[in-house]
């Protein structure tokens, strides 16, 4: 099967290590290949960020589409554009925020996000809210480290997510940590050691269940609001989206 992982930002060095951790997940006979868009934010961490994000989201897909995708995964917290996506396609579309959500539900009941910047605390819960698992939430902190930070000092990054993790097992009631950035991939293996319990990176929870839909013959379905959008006119700078009946 070919999956593409979408990395909604412009960060071609963040696309690579996120490409990198994915593939180390996905089965052998998976073929995977990690893209981002040309325009739009170097990284995503506010909700004009993450609007001009979808419409990238949203051109990679179309090309995804004529390359035979058989699943795509948004590979940014926010899930950008998530829900536009599945409209363009029939292939499943995995966001790693609700990958990770429904993930740690699997080996928690409780579980907290660790994420970047203080002002995305609020989108976390958003979302929580949106995919139906904020009862599960105990928790979401932030480290306050911008996401750029991640690729340029891991180092001093790991220790901080270590020690708000700490801060959601021992004071939150947390059985299982879900990492709020997808910059954060090749942070997990190293954090559950050091925690012992249960660290969910979206991107790699993403990538096994866009291989068990695949895998079971599902596809997004085209009744109701995720039918293909209607064909219309697009103008200026959004022509190419244009589509006729």
């Amino acid at each position: 099967m070919h999956i593409r992982l979408i990395n909604p930002n412009t960060s071609a060095a963040m696309t690579a290590s996120i490409g990198a951790a994915a593939q180390r997940i996905a089965a052998p006979a998976t073929r995977l290949t990690a893209v981002n868009p040309a325009d739009g934010p170097e990284s995503i961490e506010s909700h004009f960020d993450d609007a001009i994000a979808a419409v990238g989201v949203c051109e990679e897909i179309l090309r995804g589409e004529r390359d035979g995708v058989d699943a795509y995964i948004i590979a940014c917290f926010g899930d950008p554009g998530l829900n536009a996506a599945r409209e363009l396609t029939r292939a499943p579309v995995i966001g790693i925020a609700q990958a990770a959500f429904h993930m740690a539900s699997l080996v928690s009941t409780r579980f907290s996000v660790v994420t970047t910047l203080r002002r995305t605390v609020i989108l976390a819960e958003h979302l929580l809210s949106q995919y139906g698992c904020a009862t599960l939430c105990a928790s979401v902190r932030a480290t306050d480290i911008p996401v750029l930070a991640l690729e340029h000092n891991p180092s001093a990054c790991a220790a901080q997510l270590i020690d708000q993790a700490q801060h959601a097992r021992d004071h939150d009631g947390a059985g299982a940590i879900v990492l709020g950035c997808g910059g954060m991939a090749g942070f997990a293996a190293d954090m559950q050691a050091a925690l012992g319990i249960p660290v969910i990176d979206g991107v790699s929870a993403a990538v096994k269940l866009a291989e068990a839909a695949v895998g079971l013959g599902l596809h997004t379905s085209k009744h109701g609001d995720l039918a293909t959008p209607l064909p219309k006119s697009f103008t200026g700078r959004f022509a190419h989206f244009s589509r006729s009946a």
